[in-house]
């Protein structure tokens, strides 16, 4: 894989959910930033759009491409990045095959 630093165009943020106690016996969650952001660029692999409960949903699967680095080997599917102003679910992650260790490659989602 060719990536050199002008194809890392985009500012990529992880978030990791928190659970605080609501005092009612039960939890709230807020999504916060986990670590530093990273550089990446993304490339748009499909939309779709889905008629469901008399509403249209529509969603966008995108890849990211990231270096290799401890913090960015920590995410998972549980977490959320986000780009360009929107937030992420991250559907897989797996390591670029070559060069070894180098890049990782994340798949995520976002409502359109």
């Amino acid at each position: 894989m060719d990536l050199n630093a002008n194809r890392l165009d985009r500012r990529i943020q992880a978030r990791r959910v928190v659970r605080t106690p609501d005092g009612l016996g039960g939890h709230d969650e807020a999504w916060i930033d986990y670590g530093a952001a990273f550089a990446g660029p993304r490339h748009d692999i499909s939309d779709t759009e889905k008629f469901t409960a008399g509403a249209i949903l529509a969603t966008v699967t995108a890849r990211f491409v990231v270096r290799h680095t401890a913090h960015t080997a920590s995410l998972t599917p549980r977490d959320r990045i986000t780009c360009d102003d929107a937030e992420w679910e991250i559907d897989g992650i797996k390591e670029v095959p070559r060069p070894r260790r180098r890049f990782l490659e994340i798949t995520a989602t976002r409502r359109a």
